[in-house]
């Protein structure tokens, strides 16, 4: 209180308010810093560093799974102390409504397959596609992706300027020439009119994919990329894009410097989806002898 108030009351009567003599509040002040004040200040600058380069998105947890990753030793009640006592806090995601495509009463569709199991036991084996809208000063860009739901990572996207089947599918086409699927990956989608076009499910079965789709208006039924669009349109809020190209770096850096090789999940063990499937590959010879 006394070094809050200082410079606008008087030390002796700071003092005679609380019950205190100055002497004593002169001694207070003249101790040396002891060694956990010192270590706590120090841990302050790395989680401050942890903070801004995970672009205020981490918490407590996250950032506490950074410092351990970087060899730093430290609890995580401790890392929550001193990131509440110095306002140290995560941006959170606004709510927001699910983005509806249109759909056709008789377009065929594909039976929910997936059913929201969410934890495949590797990677290639379920996908999750879905679109997402980016303002932009020269109108909307609209961001298609595909998720692997056993890392979590983006294995395909892309960013177009119409709510067309193209995004979709030049997404998907990205996926298969990067990761190679074997036949019977699960692909997994809404009932969008540009995952019911023909173009699109002419691509799954020609590459042997099945196709699974979330039940009509429930999104729930594709909630890990419903997460990681509230994730992306926090970080990218307060940005504003005069022109697509503009909007597409932004979502190149997000996407491929930040969210697959640096951003930790807890669904993941706070792993990178770079680090969990590196964590598979190197178990691999473990499950073959097994």
């Amino acid at each position: 209180m006394i070094e809050e108030e200082h410079g606008r009351s008087s030390v002796r009567a700071m003092c005679e308010a609380i019950g205190a003599t100055p002497s004593a509040y002169y001694a207070w002040r003249s101790r040396p810093e002891s060694e956990r004040a010192r270590a706590d200040r120090r841990l302050l600058v790395e989680i401050r560093a942890v903070h801004r380069e995970s672009r205020q998105t981490y918490g407590a947890l996250r950032v506490h799974a950074e410092l351990r990753a970087r060899g730093v030793t430290c609890g995580k009640n401790r890392v929550a102390r001193l990131m509440r006592e110095h306002d140290v806090r995560a941006r959170r995601p606004k709510r927001r409504p699910p983005t509806a495509t249109p759909t056709t009463p008789l377009t065929p569709v594909a039976a929910n397959v997936l059913d929201r199991a969410f934890e495949p036991d590797a990677p290639d084996r379920v996908w999750a596609s879905d679109m997402t809208y980016i303002a932009t000063d020269e109108g909307w860009l609209y961001l298609s992706v595909v998720l692997d739901l056993y890392s979590r990572r983006v294995v395909g996207w892309s960013a177009q300027p119409s709510l067309s089947r193209n995004g979709p599918l030049a997404a998907l086409t990205s996926a298969i020439r990067d990761r190679r699927p074997a036949a019977g990956l699960v692909a997994h989608s809404d009932q969008g009119s540009q995952y019911t076009s023909d173009d699109y499910r002419a691509a799954l079965r020609r590459h042997g994919l099945i196709a699974s789709m979330s039940r009509r208006g429930n999104c729930h039924d594709n909630a890990p990329a419903e997460s990681f669009f509230a994730s992306l349109k926090s970080d990218l809020r307060g940005q504003r894009f005069a022109t697509h190209a503009e909007a597409r770096a932004a979502l190149f850096d997000y996407i491929e410097i930040f969210y697959n090789r640096r951003r930790r999940h807890s669904s993941l063990g706070y792993q990178t989806p770079d680090e969990y499937e590196r964590q598979y590959r190197a178990r691999q010879p473990e499950l073959l002898a097994a």
